[in-house]
């Protein structure tokens, strides 16, 4: 009975010793070493995502004008000054005859409208830019007027004048880029940028696997020269001196 009573006793300590057992650690593996590159993409489509979506779509309105020569001009001379008249399409003086029309003020719309030509033509394109479709046709439309009035009125002097060619109209679809271009541009530039960063980091210390340390140096061997330097030292070093007794030379050959 007694030794029944002793198995039972131990048998809870057992169970009591195996719940209190530690359990293993896990081991965390290192991310690899190209880990930047595709963080970085990551990061650059969702902020070229958040931006397509957040910014506010931008249209664009075009109007031409053309410089026409008169009888007595030749038609070079009206490609010249339709170059010359491309440069002065947002200028103060210009944009001054465009406010009331536009019902912008001048620096609104030198930031909001844009004059281009040709060398080949006599063309000018007047490109009007609004998060509004009629608004930003409303810009190309007063500036391409305003332009016309102010140079048609030197058309005396200069032989050659300005002439409508084509009005701009409402655009139906947004000109700046949508949230899909924009995630696509974001990530080819978090990528390229996570790779310079990989180019462009020092290089890190290879460790030896499995924790073994890595063998030591081995010591730098000193050159023959100073060996043989120093053995004649050493031997001078054991000589006696002279003028020394012959008992005490004796005692030092036997050291």
């Amino acid at each position: 009975m007694a030794d029944s009573a002793e198995k039972k006793s131990e048998k809870p300590e057992k169970k009591a010793d195996h719940r209190s057992g530690k359990r293993p650690r896990r081991r965390f593996t290192r991310p690899p070493v190209w880990w930047p590159l595709p963080a970085c993409a990551v990061l650059g489509l969702a902020a070229g995502g958040a931006y397509g979506v957040l910014k506010a779509p931008e249209y664009a309105a075009t109007s031409y004008v053309v410089a026409v020569p008169d009888d007595t001009t030749e038609p070079a001379t009206a490609l010249g000054f339709a170059q010359a008249y491309a440069r002065i399409a947002t200028s103060s003086s210009t944009l001054a005859y465009a406010q009331p029309r536009a019902g912008l003020t001048a620096r609104q719309l030198r930031t909001q409208v844009r004059a281009e030509t040709s060398p080949e033509s006599p063309m000018i394109a007047i490109t009007g830019t609004s998060t509004s479709p009629a608004e930003a046709a409303d810009i190309a439309n007063a500036v391409a007027d305003a332009l016309s009035l102010s140079s048609n009125q030197a058309a005396k002097s200069t032989g050659v004048q300005l002439l409508l060619f084509n009005q701009a109209v409402a655009p139906a679809e947004p000109a700046s880029p949508s949230a899909a271009i924009s995630g696509a541009v974001g990530t080819c530039a978090g990528g390229l940028l996570g790779g310079l960063w990989l180019l462009a980091r020092p290089g890190r210390a290879r460790r030896p696997e499995g924790g073994v340390a890595a063998p030591a140096a081995a010591p730098v061997a000193r050159p023959a020269a100073e060996h043989v330097a120093a053995a004649p030292a050493e031997e001078y070093a054991t000589l006696p001196a002279q003028g020394e007794p012959a008992a005490a030379k004796e005692k030092e050959s036997v050291r």
